[in-house]
């Protein structure tokens, strides 16, 4: 389980804002540098009790096999923090430890605070949908037997349910759902409209951080521009977004920092506006995501890095 640590002092207001920079590096490389830490994830490693697949099958032994190795990420209220790399590379095994998901064989340690208070799985469990929301990877998430409409609105006691149907319908609005959908199956829709369904309910209770993973897969680029805006949206009023994405491009658009996500751990972490110039990027890795930009031709500068750097880095675009 996650250690139980005493939280480190997250001091709020200005007039503790410069020395707290002093010790808080990555602050200013956000737009809102001065803004309390909503989420500070510090030296997590989760690893899986798993049978050795070296050895023969009735004769294998359990080992430890590390996905996650002392990943640290912070997000500030006001702020989206995007995290990229490779498909299948372990992200949305982050996403998983961030909302308290744990699997029975999987080890895990390290250090999560929420709002200032130390985390462990039991108390993450219970700010999942009372304070951290996710958007899922996959519309199997959607239960395959219930309405559209039940699932956004949620389980709640018939004093809400007024309320919260009239949420939904804004939602709907801002979406272009047509409110017969509603009354639809999740087979019934397309990949983009269980897409935005799954935006919604993330978007339902007002939570403080949304984790993102993948939200725009399935959706045109109109779309994806929108649901990202919403996201963008989301933060400016105070939430924090972890957008967990492959795609660079599309997360530039919205996002104050960026951290670069490989084997299993943060390798870089640095503002959006890194990425405008690769002299200002430090890892080879990050710099080869750059290079495999579209609008950089996939062009390796003779002055720059070594080819085995930008093979390495091509399989982070998918």
């Amino acid at each position: 389980m996650i250690e139980r640590a005493e939280p480190p002092a997250m001091p709020h207001g200005p007039h503790v804002d410069a020395e707290w920079h002093h010790h808080h590096t990555h602050a200013v490389r956000s737009r809102h540098p001065g803004n309390h830490h909503l989420l500070t994830v510090e030296d997590l490693t989760v690893s899986f009790s798993m049978y050795d697949e070296t050895q023969p099958y009735f004769r294998a032994e359990r080992v430890m096999r590390e996905q996650l190795h002392h990943l640290s990420l912070s997000v500030h209220e006001g702020e989206v923090v995007a995290v990229v790399g490779a498909s299948g590379s372990g992200k949305t095994l982050l996403a998983d430890a961030i909302l308290g998901l744990y699997e029975p064989n999987a080890r895990v340690s390290g250090r999560i605070w929420f709002d200032g208070e130390a985390m462990d799985a039991s108390s993450l469990a219970r700010l999942r949908g009372h304070g951290i929301s996710l958007v899922p990877q996959s519309v199997k998430h959607l239960d395959p037997l219930m309405r559209i409409g039940r699932q956004v609105v949620g389980a709640c006691a018939k004093s809400e349910r007024a309320r919260r149907e009239q949420r939904m319908r804004e939602l709907f609005s801002a979406y272009g759902l047509a409110p017969e959908v509603e009354r639809m199956y999740p087979h019934e829709l397309s990949g983009g409209m269980a897409r935005r369904v799954l935006l919604m309910c993330a978007l339902m209770d007002e939570p403080r951080l949304i984790v993102a993973d993948e939200p725009t897969p399935g959706l045109d680029l109109e779309l994806a521009v929108h649901a990202l805006g919403d996201l963008r949206s989301f933060a400016d009023r105070g939430g924090g977004v972890v957008l967990i994405t492959h795609d660079i491009d599309l997360a530039l658009s919205v996002a104050d920092r960026v951290a670069v996500f490989r084997d299993g751990t943060i390798v870089e972490e640095t503002a959006s506006s890194s990425f405008d110039d690769p002299d200002l990027l430090v890892h080879p890795f990050s710099r080869a995501l750059w290079r495999a930009m579209p609008q950089h031709g996939f062009a390796v500068p003779r002055d720059r890095g070594s080819a085995k750097d930008f093979d390495s880095g091509r399989e982070g675009i998918r």
